[in-house]
């Protein structure tokens, strides 16, 4: 069964084939993409000569509406990596295809999920910050009141204890 490829994937294609690094070759590239070396590079040349097909000028309109993995939010992710879970490489690359991604970005992502580093933005960031200063006074209260309250239950156990001892005063027996 021949792969579909629409224009927005062969673009993002060719982007990372001839932005690739030194050590990494155009096979290298074509299998992490998981199309064949004679189909990149065949889209290569066709970037060059600026030959893709007649309906790319609309794709590449229509591609600034598409969005980009880095636009997707962190629910998004989630679903699109559970929507993947348990495929193998080749069904989750056409479903990554479908929505304009690479499988790479889904690694990414799952990456990050695991990763203890959360990624906040400056309001939440903002409302965390108040809300462990809040958490910060509490406590102080809260060991302010206990010291209060040991304070006043040792007060207590001596006045019993000097009750005991010397017997109750003369004045709180009238």
């Amino acid at each position: 069964m021949r792969a579909k490829f629409n224009q927005s994937f062969k673009i993002q294609a060719v982007e990372k084939a001839l932005s690739r690094s030194s050590g990494t070759t155009m096979s290298d590239v074509a299998n992490s993409l998981q199309v064949s070396l004679s189909s990149l590079n065949k889209w290569v040349v066709q970037s060059r000569e600026q030959a893709f097909e007649p309906k790319a000028e609309v794709e590449l309109m229509s591609q600034s509406k598409e969005k980009r993995p880095q636009d997707w939010s962190l629910e998004e992710r989630l679903q699109i990596i559970l929507e993947c879970h348990g495929l193998d490489d080749n069904e989750a690359s056409s479903i990554c295809r479908e929505q304009g991604l690479h499988l790479h970005h889904l690694t990414q992502w799952k990456k990050d999920f695991t990763s203890s580093k959360v990624v906040q933005s400056p309001a939440e960031k903002a409302e965390l910050k108040a809300l462990k200063n809040e958490n910060k006074s509490l406590k102080r209260e809260v060991n302010r009141k206990d010291k209060a309250l040991a304070e006043t239950a040792a007060l207590l156990v001596l006045q019993k204890k000097v009750n005991a001892i010397w017997g109750r005063d003369e004045d709180s027996l009238q």
